[in-house]
């Protein structure tokens, strides 16, 4: 039986292609943590009808877009800045707070610690406790919040862990971060697939504190992440005007920003998919828990991460027999604060969903 040869991201399916002789459109990719249901309908029905929009520039502010972002987040489009995903916006972030010391809440995204060490900063972790479930304890981050920190990053919902922080807890984080000078960094990529959304995402604060910016995309919620199209809230108008003065013009095509506009106003859409991810998150966390030999990390997002407890079975193991089956897993073991026996799956559709258990069980019984 074939071994991976490294870690995989949820798009390397290409790799995973070459390495097991598996074809990647025979690949469900359980490591991406996509919606299930693919794209918007109403985008799929009405693109193509603006294709002539390619034939000109966009416009330079994407006024529209960000009114239409406005209009789905219930923020001031004053407070919105856009670009080709969330990445750009972090990488312009850093590169204008250029942060010299940051406290990363993990484990978390990688990307966050790349960022910081190329504007030149170091990057220090406050872990989440697996005897906590991972939740945050909120008493002693603030502990940890001294004036040498200049940057807090944060992921809510947390990737890999979906564990999330209130809004109520985010506030008491900001009041100490604004007695010290501190930032805050909120990723929210995956606040939409959270049952109670409106008590976990940050964004109505950015309207009270300016050391605060709000971090979203199009990626994993909307199924488009090759549209490459995200979004940041921040009401520090200063801020705001020096990220917008230091992005290059036109980052995102005219198909893209008006398939956002599109998409955000897609209502059906939206609520079948929290009813799909709600439905299978709570389904498939009961049958999992029915398993002595595996432990369940809460879920609020649209993934679960899991702890295998059999012994002689690691997260290599379980990615190889999923794999077999043309289901890709996350191996959570390159993460830190997580060993070889860790692994992460989104939830699919109830289909997929059932085979990726079975294989799960069959391993793990």
């Amino acid at each position: 039986m074939a071994k991976p040869l490294e870690q995989f991201h949820g798009s390397d399916l290409e790799k995973i292609e070459q390495i097991y002789g598996i074809k990647k459109e025979n690949i469900t990719s359980f490591s991406a943590n996509v919606n299930p249901l693919g794209v918007s309908f109403r985008l799929r029905e009405t693109l193509s009808s603006h294709i002539d929009a390619i034939t000109s520039y966009p416009d330079r502010e994407y006024t529209s877009l960000r009114n239409a972002i406005s209009q789905y987040i219930k923020a001031s489009p004053s407070h919105i800045l856009v670009g080709n995903g969330s990445t750009e916006l972090i990488s312009l972030f850093i590169q204008i707070r250029h942060p010299k010391k940051a406290l990363i809440v993990g484990p978390t995204y990688s990307e966050y610690e790349r960022e910081i060490s190329l504007g030149g900063g170091r990057s220090h972790y406050f872990s989440l406790k697996e005897q906590s479930d991972f939740s945050l304890n909120l008493e002693e981050l603030c502990e940890s919040l001294h004036t040498d920190i200049d940057l807090l990053v944060l992921c809510n919902p947390n990737n890999p862990t979906s564990s999330i922080i209130t809004r109520s807890d985010m506030r008491k984080i900001l009041d100490v971060c604004k007695q010290n000078d501190i930032f805050v960094m909120v990723d929210e990529t995956y606040v939409e697939f959270a049952e109670h959304m409106e008590e976990i995402t940050s964004i109505p604060l950015a309207d009270y504190y300016n050391n605060i910016i709000i971090l979203r995309g199009i990626s994993k919620f909307f199924a488009a992440p090759g549209l490459r199209l995200g979004y940041a809230v921040c009401g520090n108008e200063d801020l705001i005007k020096e990220i917008n003065q230091k992005k290059n013009p036109w980052t995102i095509n005219s198909l893209a920003a008006i398939a956002g506009e599109i998409m955000f106003g897609d209502d059906e859409y939206k609520q079948q998919t929290t009813n799909l991810i709600h439905s299978e998150r709570t389904r498939i966390c009961n049958i999992l828990a029915s398993c002595p030999n595996i432990k369940v990390y809460p879920p609020s997002a649209n993934f679960v991460l899991v702890k295998l407890l059999k012994e002689g079975i690691t997260s290599s193991d379980l990615f190889d027999a999923a794999i077999q089956k043309g289901l890709m897993i996350r191996d959570c073991s390159t993460f830190p604060f997580l060993d070889n026996h860790f692994i992460r799956f989104c939830f699919m559709m109830p289909e997929k969903n059932d085979e990726l258990l079975k294989v799960l069980l069959d391993v793990m019984k």
